[in-house]
Parts: structure tokens; sequence; C-alpha cells
């Protein structure tokens, strides 16, 4: 039998129950992140994030350039539901703004760049933005 008393400790019968970092709140991270992306238009994340935001913030701009009813309600299955500024969401925002921003661009929406490592854990940090 286990030992009774505290959980999540390291000792004779180790850590139980602790909950794990699943998929579900991953795709929440990526979904919140492309959002401020949307919003801010640069966001500071770690270098593990990149690709996978990178990727999706990339699909959501052509969702927009497109424009239609589909790709409409695609975005919006993503991105979350925010005031951008008083007036605006951030659904509202990728599709007037960033979709008539980047019409004529095939491809390339998004901008990497290292900024050195975080000072608590020393975990590499890069800016991801938009380009202009």
């Amino acid at each position: 039998m286990a030992a009774q008393g505290r959980k999540n400790v390291h000792g004779k019968a180790g850590v139980r129950f602790k909950a794990g970092y699943t998929k579900s709140k991953h795709e929440n991270k990526l979904r919140t992140l492309a959002t401020d992306l949307i919003i801010h238009e640069r966001v500071t994340v770690t270098s593990g994030m990149v690709k996978e935001l990178k990727s999706l913030t990339d699909h959501l701009i052509t969702l927009a350039k497109r424009g239609d009813l589909h790709a409409i309600r695609q975005a919006a299955a993503v991105v979350r539901n925010v005031k951008a500024s008083e007036d605006t969401s951030a659904l509202d925002k990728l599709f007037k703004e960033l979709g008539k921003r980047y019409e004529s661009r095939n491809g390339g929406y998004t901008r990497a760049l290292k900024a050195g490592n975080r000072k608590g854990d020393n975990a590499q940090v890069c800016i991801v933005e938009l380009v202009k």
C-alpha cells in the first residue's frame, strides 16, 4: 500500500496523481499565443513553440485572405473571442486588417528572431512578429 499523507512529493511512494502536460493544454496555449500575436503583432515565446506558432498563424492569415464564410468559421474555431481594441475583436482584426495587408504576399507572414535566454530558467527565448 502506498504511503498516506502528503501528495505530489518525492519519497517512498514517489509522485502520485500529478497532472501532466496534456495535448489539450498544449493546443490551448497555441490558440492563446496565436490570438495574442494577431492582436499585438509581436509575442515573446520559448524556442520550442516558435515553429508551431508560425505555422498556425500563417494558416490563419491564409484563411483571412480567402475571406469567405467557411474561412471565417474555421478561423473562429481557433482564435479566442478577445477584444483587440474597444470596437474590434481579434477575429475582426484578422479578417479586416491582416487579410488586406497580406493580400499580395504569398506566405511568410511571420518572422522569428532569437532574443537570448530567459533569466529564470535559461530557456532560449524568441520574438515572433508579423512582417510589415
